[in-house]
């Protein structure tokens, strides 16, 4: 099963074209149990596609993948199947494509080294890739130390972090959260990058101060047509910062479509059992969370539609079938039978403990399933 997300955002000119892509991405980690060899099954036949300038969002609870596939996308893990293409092309060299793509960590504090200070951090990648003339070793002299220094002023600024000449100065344990993961955004772009992965940047840090980072990537498209990939279980943060949402469950990609349309008009229950658990002050009922369960053992996945054993609207061809990826409306699109056409009453007839009353459309207060979990996988 393969959901792609349309090619274009809502707001993209009808020129952009896709600058990285994900083609079949499946990544299976080994693991013992006992005497037996097993895998876990982390992500699944995923295409996405990223259009230059967009900001596309990957939505889902802990253990869906996000991650995993985030990190394939920055060549840190490698794929079981499937490819990744850079302008259209197969990726190339890891130095020459981290020059292009760069992946900011959920965890500010550990993706920084506590002994080294914030102009170490962003003066290593300018030296390592020879940005601008700066160049790599001790023997540097004035001219280029001076050149250095402007660099990290001028990487320090544009994620508003001024004065930057004291901010330059400061370690890690200095600085507040928001101000570690804002360093960590500039370290990504000290290279130029034309794609940022940004990996649950925001869920590290206080909820007063995530606004404030949400809004820097989104000023950096804007002023430098950055295209970004934001990985999040926050869909209610997706839809305000995205052009695009993909809904991802259990290392498969189920619902995607432009964020105003998936947020609004949920096809997939799994989609309404995150917005029903998402904080919405204009909601006048409490959330009604129907379903049950948990997520999957993904040593063994269950047969057919992987969400089936907590969805209330599952049928007997969902625990038999994986569903195709069916377009619900333009540029939207679901893996879900009941937008399926055709079936039988064999097929159709409720499975073993889902709710006979329920309404075989899903409607968008549907919400089948426990709160999804907010720590990372």
């Amino acid at each position: 099963m393969t959901v792609i997300p349309i090619e274009r955002a809502e707001r993209a000119a009808p020129s952009r074209r896709p600058v990285l892509e994900a083609r079949g991405l499946t990544k299976h980690f080994p693991v013992r149990r006992g005497a037996r060899q097993a895998v876990v099954h982390a992500v699944e036949d995923v295409t996405l596609t990223l259009p230059d300038g967009g900001i596309t969002a990957v939505v889902g609870e802990s253990g869906s993948g996000k991650s995993t596939l985030a990190r394939m996308l920055a060549q840190l893990i490698k794929p079981t199947a499937g490819s990744v293409l850079l302008d259209g092309e197969a990726a190339p060299a890891r130095k020459r494509y981290a020059r292009q793509v760069q992946l900011v960590l959920q965890d500010p504090f550990s993706s920084l080294n506590p002994v080294h200070s914030v102009r170490y951090h962003l003066a290593r990648p300018l030296q390592i890739h020879g940005v601008n003339g700066a160049r790599k070793g001790p023997g540097n002299g004035p001219g280029n130390r001076q050149s250095l220094d402007s660099l990290v002023t001028d990487l320090l600024t544009r994620v508003s972090l001024t004065p930057a000449e004291q901010f330059a100065a400061k370690y890690p344990h200095e600085l507040s959260g928001g101000q570690r993961q804002r360093v960590a955004i500039a370290r990504a772009l000290a290279v130029q990058p034309r794609i940022l992965l940004a990996d649950e940047p925001v869920s590290m840090l206080d909820v007063s101060i995530r606004l404030g980072v949400l809004n820097l990537l989104a000023d950096l498209r804007e002023r430098e047509g950055l295209t970004i990939l934001y990985v999040t279980h926050d869909i209610a943060s997706a839809r305000y910062l995205a052009d695009v949402i993909a809904v991802m469950y259990a290392g498969q990609v189920i619902e995607s479509g432009p964020a105003a349309r998936v947020t609004d008009e949920p096809a997939h229950p799994y989609t309404q059992l995150l917005l029903s658990a998402a904080p919405d002050p204009d909601r006048a009922q409490p959330p009604s969370l129907a379903g049950r369960g948990a997520p999957p053992n993904l040593i063994r996945p269950p047969t057919g539609c992987r969400f089936h054993p907590r969805c209330p609207h599952a049928m007997q061809v969902c625990a038999q079938d994986r569903p195709p990826a069916a377009e619900v409306a333009l540029g939207h699109s679901s893996a879900c039978w009941l937008h399926a056409q055709g079936l039988t009453p064999a097929q159709s007839r409720p499975l073993l403990g889902a709710d006979p009353n329920t309404d075989r459309k899903p409607g968008p207060d549907a919400g089948p399933g426990p709160v999804p979990g907010e720590e990372k996988r």
